[in-house]
């Protein structure tokens, strides 16, 4: 009887499906991307206390009198590492011998696809969760000018001009690609997608597309600073395989545990179709 060999078990080596599922899964992040991110890795504990102080005034000194003293109590934000997602197959032991090596490689692709997907949607979530700065009717004013006034609430609430960023529906895309403002070169820049789902930038403000703002034909947008919100991991992207005897099968599974809160909800502004 011939030996099972590296070459032959080689669709099932852990290292392997681990490399590719990690890679998927940074491939696809967008909104994970864009918010401060906290590494947690290794670390006990199911939650991160976060000082958050207060913006205090300068005050005018008197000559001969003593400075003012400023007294502050730094709120505290704790953020809650309560999100833990999974893929998981069983790959019978007929479809191992049997299948392409391709096969590893689609599977590989899907877990940390869908992986990447609930992380990008959790963060969205808790950034949209967010009540000020709603702006609403935009196909009314045109995506254009709300799209200023977006610009400008972030302004008024003294959100730092670095590390903003637009996530735009594919139906929102569509419309300010039909508006001559946006298709300018001076407004668009060159189009170069240096990060991943980045179509542009507008206003000093890089652009990006993905469907987790907005599904088919839905007309929403958020604008945010990178501040705006944490995104604390305490495990990265896992792959794990056992072999199952009673199922004579290989039991995959990738999983990751991370939390997410919202910091500064004035550096967020929620943009919705009318």
């Amino acid at each position: 009887m011939a030996n099972m060999t590296t070459t032959t078990t080689a669709n099932f080596i852990p290292e392997i499906w681990s490399d590719e599922v990690v890679a998927t899964y940074k491939a696809n992040l967008v909104a994970a991307n864009l918010v401060r991110g906290l590494n947690h890795a290794g670390k006990k504990g199911d939650s991160i206390h976060i000082p958050n102080p207060a913006r205090n005034a300068a005050n005018a000194k008197t000559a001969g009198s003593d400075v003012t003293a400023i007294t502050d109590t730094a709120a505290d934000i704790v953020v809650s590492i309560d999100q833990h997602f999974e893929w998981s197959m069983y790959i019978e032991d007929i479809a191992s011998l049997q299948a392409i090596s391709s096969m590893r490689k689609f599977y590989t692709d899907d877990a940390g696809f869908a992986l990447a997907d609930k992380v990008d949607t959790t963060v969205l979530t808790e950034l949209k969760s967010a009540a000020t700065n709603d702006l609403t009717g935009c196909t009314t004013t045109g995506w254009d000018t709300t799209i200023l006034s977006g610009v400008e609430a972030l302004n008024d609430n003294n959100a730092p001009m670095n590390g903003r960023a637009l996530m735009v529906s594919p139906a929102t895309y569509s419309k300010l690609l039909a508006e001559p403002r946006f298709s300018e070169q001076a407004k668009l820049g060159t189009g170069t997608a240096i990060s991943t789902g980045k179509v542009g930038s507008i206003y000093g403000v890089d652009v990006y597309v993905s469907t987790n703002v907005g599904g088919s034909g839905v007309e929403n947008a958020v604008m945010f600073q990178k501040d705006a919100a944490v995104l604390a991991t305490q495990q990265s992207v896992r792959s794990q395989t056992q072999y199952k005897q009673e199922k004579l099968a290989d039991l995959f599974t990738a999983d990751t545990v991370f939390g997410v809160k919202l910091v500064r909800a004035g550096s967020v502004v929620q943009m919705t179709g009318a």
